[in-house]
């Protein structure tokens, strides 16, 4: 362990009331905005990392950011989960359940190898949808998924608990509790 990671968690901005009463938004755009920290988040969440992977999944879009970061760190490639209708050519998709609805997760059909070892990536890990989304996609793509990361954990929207309960490996830098 790295420490309490509060430096990092005191330059999270937290918005009340978005996107609608009653919400704490967890804003982790203050973070990226400081060098030292974003250069801290990337390097603790690397430590986590017991055995480097092959590519860093991001889910779309500040999951991009924080998984190129962490590809570069690491030495490897990146991985992109888009929302449907995002990425050119041959596509696997994923729905997964909203709060109101689904939405769909894409990624191109040779993005990565049979066989690969990917670490999810995201700024933040709330009820996990997205999250298990993703990994169901890079499963269905033949690979391995071998942990997921996140600057972000909301402990009490369960997203954590049920990635552990899929049996990944998962690490969170902080936690906001009651959100």
């Amino acid at each position: 362990m790295i420490g309490s990671n509060d430096d990092l968690k005191a330059l999270i901005r937290t918005i009340p009331d978005f996107p609608k009463p009653g919400i704490q938004f967890r804003d982790v755009t203050t973070l990226l905005l400081d060098g030292a920290g974003f250069a801290a988040a990337i390097e603790r969440l690397a430590f986590k990392i017991e055995e480097k992977p092959d590519l860093v999944a991001g889910i779309e879009a500040r999951g991009f950011i924080v998984a190129a970061a962490l590809a570069q760190r690491l030495g490897a490639g990146v991985l992109l989960i888009r929302k449907d209708g995002k990425l050119p050519g041959q596509t696997i998709a994923e729905d997964y359940a909203l709060e109101y609805g689904t939405d769909r997760l894409t990624m191109h059909v040779d993005a990565c190898a049979p066989g690969a070892r990917v670490w999810l990536a995201d700024d933040l890990i709330a009820t996990g949808g997205s999250a298990l989304a993703a990994a169901r996609l890079i499963r269905r793509a033949g690979a391995e998924v071998a942990g997921a990361g996140f600057i972000i954990d909301l402990p009490d929207l369960g997203g954590s608990a049920r990635l552990k309960q899929e049996g990944f490996p998962v690490h969170a830098l902080v936690e906001f509790e009651g959100d």
